[in-house]
């Protein structure tokens, strides 16, 4: 396991690619309680405990509904395991990083929790077009694209379907 926390940091950390994650549907299996459990963390520090297993299989399945279209449209399915696998596991990697500012937004917010969050953000948002530019063999610049892409969709998805959690008005 501790090999496979290495890789999925340095994929986070541009060092290595999708293409570089066992092709193995046991990796996956590790993975996924790894992911729920991050996840459940964080959505009960932000005191959605009520809904989180709900929002985590949504997570889960718009990574899932945006990476199988992406690799079957560009001829690339058999990656499929491998790429799933990156985003989950760098989906890990930095929420585990996020929990310390999470924690600070919810107890005394400040400018440099604000800003934390606004740094993971955007450096989720260069490993996914990372992990996308390797999966269909494109440029970077298309993989920020595609990556941008899906985090404005899933985050409009999960704000409709969960509203209260986001704040929107009901």
């Amino acid at each position: 396991m501790y090999e496979l926390s290495l890789l999925f940091f340095r994929i986070a950390t541009f060092q290595k690619g999708p293409q570089d994650v066992p092709a193995s549907p046991f990796v996956l299996r590790l993975l996924l309680p790894v992911y729920v459990a991050i996840n459940y963390l964080i959505l009960f520090l932000n005191g959605a405990q009520s809904t989180a297993l709900l929002q985590i299989a949504v997570d889960f399945g718009l990574i899932v509904s945006f990476c199988w279209p992406l690799l079957y449209a560009s001829g690339k399915i058999a990656r499929f395991p491998q790429t799933l696998a990156a985003m989950l596991g760098t989906d890990v990697v930095i929420s585990f990083f996020a929990l310390p500012a999470i924690a600070t937004l919810n107890t005394h917010a400040n400018d440099l929790a604000y800003f934390a969050m606004l740094a993971l953000v955007l450096w989720h948002w260069l490993v996914s077009g990372h992990i996308i530019r390797h999966a269909l063999d494109r440029s970077l610049f298309f993989g920020l694209g595609l990556a941008l892409l899906y985090i404005m969709l899933s985050s409009q998805i999960m704000a409709a379907l969960f509203p209260e959690i986001t704040g929107a008005p009901q």
